[in-house]
């Protein structure tokens, strides 16, 4: 009702007028020691006004004097003229300290929700389904018309929307509609060439024959004579809601058109995409509102990469580029190395471009709640943008075939929550993919109705997967370099380095040497020399005829707390885990011979420096500037390891295991590297029969299936002359209701869970094993020898 704005705790009653004789101002008190309480201020409303109950009697007046034993100050009434000044009234009812810097009219500004009472705004068009193929391969397309009609024909039936079909009631306050116009070739160009936009202008004018051909040469779109017109409406659209977000028309907008736009490049159109939406608006709104909207965040969540927005703000400070996708080591849509973590910008662009490229697809929840959590957030709040854009691909959502990926519409309500907490909560969310209807109409619905002011949903799962956490984590080393905000530092004085792993490997040959008098085994081979010198180790009597262990393990375990800030590893708060080591104690204590075969994770290509010789005077390998830099950066394990690990084990099989036809040979694999071992059993013809055992330990790497389409009992062979020893956590003991396959090898269950702890708890075991076959065997040859020594005679 109209009285609201004079309504005192829930009463609607008018107070009475003041009277003007009443309104008197305490002076300063009397003594210096009496100090009056500022915050209780006295009434001013005259006691003739205070309303009483029928029948009561007014209460009796309190001596101020009994109650706290002092006087009370004398009131000086104030002259007529200070009375009835407008100044002093409006003075004694302020909102604003005496002191403060805050001026009344910036109070009144702010009072109310000048923001939250605007509306939530909508840009959709039908023209722009009118992009469709000429010739229609398959009975659906991925980028399908229908995609953008679904999600409005969502919204209508939510309610959101002010329309004649949809769904009563209506929601208190519906979306605001923004009319989509068309784009100008002016703006497009501010990204795109004046050839690349002619090009698409062509398009209009071409027969269907040619359309179809564009359609098969170009990479992932096509075209009709209206794809043009649908263009410039997508692009439109997008910059309208922008604009009308950024100068405050509305609290907030989602954009639901089409095509996309974020793979097309500067003149190249791809993967469905023909004008990159989002960048033009983006440089539209800098160029027309200014300062205003100066820095301006696109957060990109489309499971695909988005190659044209990096590549269109690579080298710009004012743009922040975030992109959570699917990854694949540059095999996923739309490839190269491009989308890694390691792109973070150039020049001045520098850190203002951040890949979260995950692995594989499978991802879910949890996995883009702690990107969100430990990179995105923080960085943004550092960035402190006046405008975040949304490139709102729903292609990660669960059910989405091209996607793979299992994102809830909570989660996508969750992260749109997050982002409003920025830039005054100017958000703009411009649709990119996504090609399941249903999962693209219940993500974009739940993101509008987060944007209108509605909570998000709870998530089911919040847990990040190993995947997730190690991506993340790099991804926070990376960047760490560029923002405040984001911890462990990575080192500050790389160069001039050794790798540690190098490092162990020479400890190791000298405590083996000393120990056990192993000594390296030299590999004549130029492709595998260098990358595996002293790797691999061997007793002294390697080449005779006694039973022969040969191992194949990873690097040792080292383990370490690094300081949370500067990311340095103190020795003290350093230990390296080395249990094989009592397994070659085993093997010389009972006579045997054993080749120690280290395969490294990664190999160290250039030589580093460890001394002070200036690099212009250095006489051995010259180093290239990317050597340098990897000396400090974080290495993958490299790809070719696999294929060297078993043109490592052919070697050493053909020049230093395979001396005598009659000789016990045994295989120990611990951790990935044993996949070169099973390699070798796989692709050399009835090498199997030559072998006497082989013992596996497997905590977080695949379990190696040995199987052979040309050798028949070769599985057979491996189930019972194996000991595999999987940890509990894997996930070979998923599926409870299905056995595990015998090429598998013969599988048993640890309890624990790395490496150096199932072979500790399984050490007695594997040494029974082993000697009751290495035992038996060489009494049968033994045997073998006494019945032919006769003969001899």
């Amino acid at each position: 009702m109209e009285e609201d704005e004079d309504t005192v705790m829930g009463e609607s009653r008018k107070l009475p007028p003041l009277p003007s004789s009443s309104l008197t101002q305490p002076p300063p008190p009397a003594h210096a020691h009496h100090k009056g309480d500022p915050t209780l201020a006295p009434s001013f409303l005259p006691s003739a006004h205070k309303s009483q109950s029928p029948g009561s009697e007014p209460f009796p007046p309190r001596d101020s004097t009994l109650l706290t034993g002092m006087a009370p100050p004398d009131r000086v009434k104030m002259s007529d003229s200070e009375s009835n000044s407008i100044d002093n009234l409006v003075k004694r009812d302020s909102l604003v300290e005496i002191n403060s810097d805050w001026s009344d009219e910036e109070v009144m500004g702010r009072a109310g929700l000048p923001v939250g009472s605007l509306a939530t705004g909508l840009c959709y068009d039908v023209r722009m389904r009118y992009h469709c193929e000429v010739r229609p391969t398959s009975d659906v397309h991925p980028e399908d018309p229908r995609r953008i009609y679904y999600i409005y024909k969502e919204l209508c039936r939510a309610g959101l929307v002010d329309d004649a079909e949809s769904t009563r009631p209506l929601a208190p306050q519906t979306l605001k509609r923004i009319d989509a116009r068309n784009a100008t070739e002016e703006e497009i160009t501010l990204i795109h060439s004046e050839a690349h936009f002619a090009f698409v202008k062509s398009t209009q004018d071409m027969t269907d024959d040619d359309l179809v051909y564009l359609e098969r040469t170009r990479d992932s779109i096509y075209f009709n004579r209206l794809t043009f017109a649908s263009s410039l409406l997508s692009t439109g659209g997008a910059i309208e809601t922008c604009l009308a977000v950024a100068r405050r028309q509305v609290k907030n907008a989602i954009a639901v058109i089409r095509p996309p736009g974020h793979h097309a490049e500067h003149d190249t159109a791809m993967g469905f995409c023909l004008f990159n939406n989002v960048p033009v608006a983006a440089r539209v709104c800098q160029n027309q509102l200014g300062d205003q909207c100066r820095k301006i965040l696109i957060l990109d969540w489309d499971v695909h990469h988005g190659n044209g927005v990096q590549k269109a703000f690579y080298n710009d400070p004012n743009v922040l580029y975030i992109s959570i996708h699917v990854h694949q080591n540059g095999k996923f849509y739309p490839g190269g190395d491009e989308g890694d973590w390691d792109h973070c910008g150039a020049g001045a662009g520098l850190g203002k471009n951040v890949n979260i490229p995950w692995p594989d697809q499978g991802m879910g929840d949890g996995d883009y709640m702690h990107a969100f959590q430990k990179v995105v957030m923080p960085i943004a709040l550092e960035f402190d943008p006046d405008l975040v854009i949304i490139s709102a691909g729903f292609d990660a959502a669960a059910g989405d075939v091209l996607g793979g990926c299992f994102v809830s519409p909570a989660c996508y309500a969750q992260m749109t929550h997050m982002l409003m907490t920025l830039a005054n909560g100017k958000v703009a969310v411009c649709l990119e993919g996504g090609y399941n209807f249903r999962s693209i109409s219940k993500s974009a619905l739940a993101v509008t109705k987060t944007l209108m002011g509605e909570p998000p949903d709870r998530l089911l799962k919040t847990a990040p997967t190993r995947d997730a956490t190690e991506t993340v984590g790099r991804v926070m080393n990376m960047q760490a370099q560029y923002w405040r905000c984001m911890y462990p530092k990575p080192p500050q004085h790389p160069v001039w380095a050794d790798r540690l792993h190098d490092v162990l490997r020479e400890y190791q040959a000298r405590q083996l040497y000393d120990s056990f008098k192993l000594t390296p085994l030299y590999i004549y081979r130029t492709k595998i020399s260098k990358s595996f010198e002293n790797q691999v180790l061997a007793s002294a009597n390697y080449h005779e005829r006694v039973p022969l262990v040969v191992i194949f393990h990873d690097p040792p375990e080292l383990m370490g707390h690094p300081d949370p800030v500067t990311n340095r590893l103190e020795a003290h708060n350093c230990w390296l885990a080395d249990v094989q080591k009592e397994y070659v104690a085993w093997i010389v204590s009972k006579g045997y011979a054993v080749i120690d075969v280290n395969i490294p994770k990664h190999i160290t290509h250039a030589l580093v420096c460890t001394f002070p010789t200036p690099i212009e005077n250095f006489s051995g390998p010259r180093l290239t500037a990317r050597d340098i830099q990897a000396t400090g950066r974080y290495e993958d394990e490299d790809e070719n390891r696999p294929t060297a690990t078993e043109e490592l084990a052919n070697y050493l099989w053909d020049n230093y295991i395979d001396f005598h036809e009659k000789r016990e040979i045994f295989f120990l694999g611990i951790g990935s590297a044993f996949a070169g071992v099973v390699n070798l059993l796989i692709n050399r013809e009835n090498l199997y029969k030559r072998v006497n055992g082989i013992v596996s330990f497997v905590a977080e790497n695949p379990v190696r299936a040995v199987a052979s389409s040309t050798q028949v009992w070769l599985s057979k062979w491996y189930r019972d002359n194996s000991l595999v020893f999987v940890s509990e956590s894997h996930g070979l003991w998923n599926n409870q209701d299905r056995k595990p396959s015998k090429r598998y090898g013969k599988l048993y269950k640890s309890n624990k869970t790395s490496l150096n702890e199932m072979m500790a708890e399984h050490q007695p075991q594997v040494f029974e094993w082993l000697a009751e076959r290495a035992d038996e065997a060489v009494e049968e040859t033994e045997d073998e020898a006494n019945q032919d020594s006769p003969m001899k005679e």
